[in-house]
């Protein structure tokens, strides 16, 4: 072999040399051509940046209506018809492939990727958009998923949401928050409450020169029926807080901690029935180590159970523990507050106590003139008085949507006649 290459070499053979002087060439050529877009696509990479919202995502729903308030989706020739976005019967939104537009004094290009198998195959089909514009600086990605989130909150009209957790927190489509006028409490109480939060939103620098902890702790408790969750909205709503609804049947310690330090400031952390927490002991007192020895095997498959739940002490450190979050209010509802512990009850982790009973009849008289505005009070105490087998705000409301719906019938019937 070594003599075959020494003769190529020394130009004795001819034709080998030829083709080997082609073979060289035509490759040196091949990386020289490889080497401007090499340099082209790492200087692309240099000064741009890149964001993708995949469709298993609702924020892919929110950039859709995003789309339709910018002027230049007008001039885009290929669209797709879009029926599943908020408010819109049909709407045209981008087709997939590359598009480009200019956006706050720059140019994007957005790419609609869409993935379709194949007929019979049992997965669906995917879709994702990523946006592509010049800059290294992330600060402007956030303000332009800023303006998105805008954008969607003005289409769906709200500024308080509810997020329930499932591996990550998700907002609820379908919540509607409550007007607080549409909540109805005993004389004063609302206002107190309400006071109250505008006097612990406006105290964060004193909060930080006594080195307290910056939340505070709400119990609303009483029957059931009585408004404790409505009120929660309606509270939520007045001051423009999202509300991040914890069930903690489905937690444990670990995952309660990882799931409150996801939660954003000015938010409302919100425990419902908080009574009905099955959790397992935190400590062991000395008399239960030989208990345990002597237990059977279904104590400690009961035991092992327990320790999968969140135990009171993992409840208590995310709320006044090192991991507790800051600028956020934690509100508990409760049917029974006797059920619960003395430790969860102490000032610093409850603040703050309003209880929601039965329904008075200033109460009830109110709910009437709001259903029925041009009633006498006349009517509106006769009709108390008349049901007063409805203990709560929930039982009385019942009644006065039947009223109305017999009311509607009546008038529909008259019309006809």
């Amino acid at each position: 072999m070594s003599e075959i290459i020494k003769s190529i070499l020394s130009g004795h053979n001819q034709f080998a040399s030829g083709g080997l002087l082609l073979m060289i060439v035509g490759g040196l050529g091949v990386y020289l051509r490889a080497v401007p877009e090499a340099l082209w696509e790492w200087l692309v990479s240099q000064t741009t940046m890149m964001i993708t919202v995949n469709d298993d995502d609702s924020s892919f729903y929110w950039v859709k209506e995003w789309f339709l308030e910018q002027e230049f989706l007008k001039r885009i020739r290929r669209v797709d018809l879009d029926t599943t976005i908020r408010n819109e019967k049909l709407a045209l939104v981008p087709a997939p492939g590359r598009h480009w537009f200019w956006h706050a004094r720059r140019p994007f290009l957005v790419y609609f990727y869409r993935n379709e198998d194949p007929k019979g195959s049992m997965r669906r089909r995917t879709e994702s958009l990523t946006f592509r514009t010049v800059g290294r600086h992330q600060a402007f990605l956030r303000q332009f998923v800023e303006g998105i989130v805008d954008c969607h909150e003005r289409r769906v009209g709200l500024k308080s949401s509810l997020f329930v957790y499932d591996d990550g927190w998700a907002r609820v489509e379908g919540y509607a928050p409550r007007n607080l006028e549409s909540v109805i409490l005993k004389p004063g109480e609302k206002d107190q409450l309400i006071w109250d939060i505008e006097k612990f939103r406006k105290s964060r620098e004193r909060y930080r020169q006594l080195g307290v902890p910056y939340h505070r702790g709400y119990l609303l408790y009483g029957p059931p029926g009585t408004g404790k969750t409505s009120l929660v909205s309606a509270m939520a709503a007045r001051f423009e807080m999202h509300i991040y609804a914890i069930n903690l049947s489905g937690f444990n310690d670990r995952t309660l901690t990882t799931a409150l330090n996801d939660v954003p400031s000015n938010s409302v952390i919100l425990f419902e029935d908080i009574d009905c927490m099955k959790s397992g002991k935190t400590r062991v007192t000395p008399g239960e180590g030989s208990a345990k020895s002597a237990g059977n095997s279904g104590e400690d498959k009961k035991e092992e159970i327990a320790n999968m739940s969140v135990t009171l002490s993992g409840l208590l450190n995310v709320i006044d523990g090192f991991s507790a979050p800051e600028n956020v209010l934690f509100v508990m509802t409760s049917n029974m507050i006797e059920s619960l512990d003395p430790a969860l009850l102490r000032p610093g982790r409850i603040d703050y106590r309003l209880y929601m009973g039965q329904a008075d009849k200033l109460q009830k008289i109110e709910l009437y003139k709001r259903f029925f505005p041009q009633a006498a009070e006349l009517d509106a105490k006769l009709f108390v008085e008349t049901h007063r087998s409805a203990e709560t705000m929930a039982e009385f409301q019942g009644l006065l949507l039947r009223l109305e719906q017999d009311c509607s019938e009546l008038d529909e019937l008259v019309a006809k006649v």
